[in-house]
């Protein structure tokens, strides 16, 4: 049975009904990841979890060891993988609560490595659509059927961060037609698609970014609330779709699974034999060949 893998906030492993939990080390070529993986079963689905920045949140967006992350998370099996991320909302009816299921990203990051491929190995994949469809439908009909403020497709803006947006860049993001900005899904849905992994992101919004004109009357008590109930819609979404993803086998229909069919350019005899070693989980089905 096939592995489905979920990174996200540190609250959303407490999970009821996950048993056989046990915390695992899962060493990366690539550095360390940003914690130890958590592995269980809810029912007979196996699930492996990563909190994105450390338990304790520990680690700041822009020093995510993503490739690691990415790299652990395929290793440990997983071959889909739900992303849940906390983000300010570009729109009027994005409120706060609302769940995105997002379509689309913008690559707004500065400074982040961004490929496991380089000189040596040369890939190009596709990230034309960037999330797995069929996730995200699983995702946005289970969250309907919980009764949950949902929205199928938006385009989610990320930024380098740490810092929040100056009025000037969330007024561009809402020029450039994105409905969210937060600062972790890029990268990952790069890194996760030339891992040939299914992905697919649920961006949680917390609170208007700051082109809102009430923004600034937001107490620091209404966005822990809503950060609470975010968190617990987001463990019951996740306990709802799971069943119902590992259910659904077989090649993915948007060829996910299949990316790097065609990518790799580098003829076999100019490859660099350690950088493919190095890509022996992420690459290793077509290098194998």
């Amino acid at each position: 049975m096939s592995v489905i893998g979920i990174v996200g906030g540190t609250g959303l492993y407490d999970l009821d009904g996950l048993t056989e939990q046990r915390w695992v080390r899962v060493d990366s070529p690539f550095g360390a990841p940003s914690d130890e993986l958590l592995f269980g079963r809810l029912g007979d689905q196996p699930i492996v979890f990563l909190p994105r920045h450390g338990r304790g949140h520990r680690i700041p967006p822009h020093e995510i060891n993503f490739l690691a992350n990415i790299d652990a998370l395929k290793r440990a099996g997983a071959t889909s993988l739900i992303s849940v991320s906390a983000v300010g909302s570009l729109r009027a009816d994005l409120v706060p609560g609302t769940f995105v299921v997002v379509d689309q990203l913008v690559d707004r990051t500065l400074r982040r490595p961004k490929t496991f491929f380089g000189t040596g190995l040369v890939a190009h994949v596709s990230m034309g659509h960037p999330t797995c469809r069929r996730l995200g439908a699983h995702l946005a009909s289970a969250g309907t059927a919980l009764g949950l403020a949902m929205v199928n497709g938006g385009t989610y803006v990320v930024m380098e961060g740490p810092q929040f947006s100056s009025v000037a860049e969330s007024e561009l993001h809402r020029a450039l037609k994105c409905d969210v900005v937060g600062m972790t899904n890029m990268p990952e849905a790069k890194l996760a698609r030339e891992a040939e992994l299914c992905y697919a992101t649920v961006a949680m919004v917390t609170d208007f970014d700051c082109w809102h004109p009430d923004h600034d009357h937001v107490r620091v008590t209404d966005v822990i609330a809503v950060l609470k109930a975010n968190s617990a819609n987001a463990r019951r979404l996740l306990q709802h779709v799971i069943p119902v993803i590992g259910g659904d086998g077989g090649p993915c229909r948007d060829g996910c699974d299949r990316a790097l069919e065609h990518a790799i350019l580098t003829a076999s005899e100019a490859r660099d034999h350690a950088l493919c070693a190095r890509l022996d989980a992420v690459a290793g089905r077509v290098l194998a060949r």
